[in-house]
């Protein structure tokens, strides 16, 4: 697999996840929590009693993994591409693919983040609902002291399956909706490229921040499902299971209540985030051809 397209995905995930983390925290508060009564509020409130340092709860964790999850699922789509269509990622802008094979390899690349992500994601939405503040003198410990010790509490608790409750609603979630992110980035950068041409800087920024809100609104529901069940782990079990939660939350005006409220977050987080995830990604592909073009054959 092309050390390019990982190297390419990490630096991506990376800058992403900085650009992304703050708005995911109000919306996995906005999804798992009902003392809110919108986003704004609930960004008051964070700043208020957890200061600046609040919104980025959690964040530790994925800083490690999601550049490895995004650098996997770049590596995972490039290929299946190549397995599907026998043509390199320097040859798609002249003999691009079949919408119906990019979202092919965009679930493939799905299904595989999401079976890596699933419990660097649960820890992150556990330590990012812990509304104890750490500036304030006198404040309650919060239950986890960090993401390791926030791991071997759940290990030692609710066993090893408990790391990966809630991952069939994030394989649900990530599946369709990573097929439609590059679906409609791909359909954007044909639409306002020229053939045979690499898009522009504006073209990519336009695109992965369109790729990005359509993914995430088709995503929503089976996003709350999976914040829900991968909370109820603690204390008293709400949900007899993943279909039990989807029948009473998806059937249910909560739910639809709750996506209304956070969608809005959603998008504004989409746009910011994928924009930078396609553009870095792109302008790290560039990079690396760049490099690769000053080495002399058969020394890489």
């Amino acid at each position: 697999m092309p050390v390019e397209e990982f190297m390419a995905g990490w630096i991506s995930g990376a800058l992403g996840l900085v650009l992304g983390h703050p708005f995911d925290t109000v919306k996995v508060r906005l999804q798992t929590q009902t003392s809110y009564r919108g986003i704004m509020d609930c960004t008051v409130k964070i700043y208020r009693h957890e200061s600046l340092l609040g919104f980025f709860k959690g964040m530790s964790f994925p800083i490690v993994s999601i550049p490895v999850v995004n650098s996997v699922l770049f590596g995972v789509y490039s290929n299946t591409l190549l397995a599907l269509t026998a043509t390199s990622h320097q040859d798609r802008r002249a003999q691009p693919p079949s919408y119906t094979h990019v979202f092919i390899a965009g679930c493939a690349g799905g299904v595989l983040q999401s079976y890596c992500l699933a419990p660097f994601d649960l820890i992150k939405v556990r330590l990012q609902n812990q509304t104890e503040s750490r500036v304030q003198p006198g404040s309650p410990r919060p239950r986890y002291q960090g993401p390791v010790h926030c791991t071997a509490t759940i290990f030692r608790e609710e066993g090893p399956r408990g790391l990966f409750r809630g991952a069939w609603a994030l394989m649900l979630r990530d599946t369709p909706s990573l097929g439609i992110y590059f679906v409609t980035y791909e359909g954007l950068c044909r639409q306002y490229t020229p053939d045979g041409q690499t898009p522009s800087s504006a073209t990519v920024l336009v695109a992965g921040g369109f790729a990005g809100i359509a993914s995430w609104v088709a995503a929503t529901p089976f996003d709350v499902i999976k914040s829900r069940m991968q909370m109820d782990g603690l204390g008293r079990r709400a949900y007899q299971g993943f279909l039990d939660c989807m029948m009473r939350e998806i059937c249910g005006w909560d739910t639809w209540k709750r996506r209304a409220t956070s969608d809005w977050d959603i998008l504004d987080s989409s746009r910011s985030s994928s924009t930078w995830i396609f553009s870095a990604r792109d302008r790290a592909w560039s990079f690396f051809l760049l490099l690769n073009s000053m080495v002399p054959p058969g020394h890489l």
